[in-house]
């Protein structure tokens, strides 16, 4: 496997990066998960534009312009010759000392990283997910945006290993007002009658790519799109519930707290979602050949 590291592409094996870098010792850095579907990378443009607006909110100057990420991005995929990819895109502040003083660090670290990646069970798609809310609350936007996708995951980290220790694949978190925010890697919607809801983003969800794909998606399902404040009461008397992730893409929910969310089954918005989904994951985005 080759890894694109600050201009080279070297072998998995040579990746390395100082133990002084802060992205290491901090959490000091920005990354994206992107997929690629049949050489075309989705939605390539929007993840490289959030990419850099983390870094910006971070002040973090990207050593590279946006079409120089693109590129690089391409030439890794094809440098493993991969058709279908999840991929990581990692900028860090670079090398510094122990101490927590950014200007110690005068030249950021970029990496990619090109391979597959199985989030949940094939039948789970199938089936649906059973999740459960967690104790772990979401960060306070006021304190760490949830715009920005910093390096330090922790508060996701630990809500995932509440739901291990709940055997359930996936945790719901609430904001410090008691409103669902969204899970530990995905956003979360609910669809009730004609309406397909989502938390907004101000009360600390990631305004994600295929949150605002299944938003987009919407009319295509005559769904009156909306974003509004949720509670676990809503979440519990829903029709259908079900999360959006780049990894994840669209899984349905079919349990929350061992309450059964509609029939127990994937709902029909859902499903219907999901095909409109994969329709669009081969057209938007930037092409490539192997």
């Amino acid at each position: 496997m080759k890894i694109y590291l600050n201009g080279k592409l070297v072998e998995k094996q040579d990746a390395k990066i100082s133990v002084f870098d802060h992205g290491l010792l901090y959490g000091d850095g920005v990354f994206e998960g992107i997929r690629s579907y049949n050489c075309l990378v989705f939605k390539l443009k929007e993840h490289i534009d959030r990419l850099y607006s983390s870094a910006q909110a971070i002040v973090l100057k990207i050593p590279m312009s946006k079409d120089g990420m693109i590129k690089a991005i391409v030439t890794t995929l094809k440098a493993n010759k991969l058709r279908d990819a999840y991929i990581r895109v990692v900028v860090t502040r670079g090398e510094g000392d122990l101490g927590l003083d950014p200007r110690k660090c005068k030249n950021p670290t970029v990496f990619i990283i090109t391979d597959k990646i199985v989030l949940y069970p094939e039948e789970l798609y199938r089936n649906g997910l059973s999740i459960v809310t967690v104790p772990t609350q979401r960060n306070l936007p006021e304190a760490l945006s949830p715009q920005i996708k910093s390096l330090n995951y922790l508060n996701n980290i630990l809500a995932k290993i509440e739901a291990i220790n709940f055997n359930a694949e996936e945790a719901l978190m609430l904001n410090q007002n008691g409103l669902v925010a969204e899970c530990t890697g995905d956003n979360v919607f609910m669809v009730k009658g004609d309406c397909l809801i989502t938390p907004p983003t101000s009360i600390g969800a990631l305004a994600g790519i295929t949150r605002q794909t299944a938003l987009d998606l919407s009319s295509k399902l005559k769904l009156k799109a909306q974003e509004k404040l949720i509670t676990r009461y809503d979440l519990f008397n829903a029709d259908e519930v079900f999360l959006t992730g780049t990894a994840a893409e669209i899984i349905p929910v079919v349990s929350i707290d061992r309450r059964v969310i509609g029939n127990g089954k994937p709902g029909k918005a859902t499903l219907n979602l999901i095909k409109e989904f994969h329709k669009v994951t081969k057209t938007e985005g930037v092409r490539y050949a192997l």
